[in-house]
């Protein structure tokens, strides 16, 4: 497998700033069960994210929450000193109390609190792309952005970018601040975020789905997931990928896992190209 493999799923300008390949990875999976503690096997994890970066991902995706802290740690063990061209994103205000559990934290001085641990964890300066995990309900959202517009004004986030908001999240975070990029779950099998996809990509910011392998019933024997993943000769998985890819250039899959040879198989889907018909046969079917 070249090492340019994620260089064909193309670029996009983060930003403004930083031209990424647009598959990425996602770190979430390096964690223990539940996203909660260490690896079973913290070495293949170092060896996923350094295979990630030979095969051309230069956008890796993370947060404190996961672990928490262990994936950021895994990625500065792995991979510091970075690549000058590799843009780590992470994230701040979920909360953990164990496995599974996730509260919104949005308070200005945890959210500050957390960015300044970022730094530490991931061995950064400045963190490329710092996400708001979710808004929290009890603070208001002027106190949460503009917390992070003062870390982007001291140099120590560079970009800010939102998770699992709705059109009018997006439209009043972006009155606060600048918003980079959101990140909602979506997939082929998903399209509960279409509204917000398209209302962000009017604006060229960025759309992360997260969850992006998810592929429902329509990689069910018959389904037409399967059939044309089956004249194709790509797994479903690659499928997913490739519809995402062709579904908006502002779109940018962090598909992640904790396997080398599965990671391989998902950069594989920046190859995939679509028909027409084919695009249309599997953006039609999700229901």
């Amino acid at each position: 497998m070249t090492t340019s493999i994620a260089a064909a799923s193309g670029t996009y300008l983060l930003g403004g700033e930083f031209t990424i390949n647009r598959l990425g990875y996602g770190s979430m999976q390096l964690t223990g069960p539940g996203v909660w503690g260490e690896p079973a096997d913290p070495d293949e994890a170092v060896r996923v994210l350094r295979r990630a970066v030979e095969l051309g991902v230069n956008f890796i995706d993370t947060a404190d929450s996961y672990g928490p802290f262990v994936a950021e740690r895994l990625i500065k063990k792995a991979l510091h000193p970075y690549a000058a061209d590799l843009v780590i994103a992470t994230k701040a205000g979920l909360t953990r109390s164990g496995p599974g559990d996730w509260r919104p934290v949005g308070r200005p001085e945890y959210l500050r609190q957390q960015a300044e641990l970022s730094l530490r964890h991931l061995g950064l300066e400045r963190i490329p792309l710092f996400q708001l995990h979710r808004i929290d309900p009890l603070v208001p959202l002027a106190d949460q952005i503009g917390e992070l517009a003062l870390l982007q004004g001291e140099g120590k986030i560079g970009h800010i970018g939102l998770s699992e908001v709705s059109v009018a999240d997006f439209d009043a975070a972006n009155a606060i601040a600048p918003i980079a990029a959101v990140q909602n779950l979506y997939n082929v099998a998903n399209r509960a975020s279409e509204e917000l996809l398209d209302h962000v990509a009017s604006r060229g910011v960025a759309f992360i789905p997260w969850f992006p392998l998810a592929t429902g019933k329509l990689a069910e024997p018959g389904g037409p997931l399967a059939a044309i993943a089956e004249r194709l000769e790509v797994s479903a998985s690659e499928l997913a990928l490739a519809w995402l890819l062709r579904r908006s250039p502002v779109i940018l899959p962090i598909p992640g896992t904790s396997s080398v040879s599965h990671l391989e198989q998902n950069m594989a889907g920046a190859t995939v190209e679509l028909s027409d018909a084919d695009f249309a046969a599997l953006s039609a079917a999700a229901g």
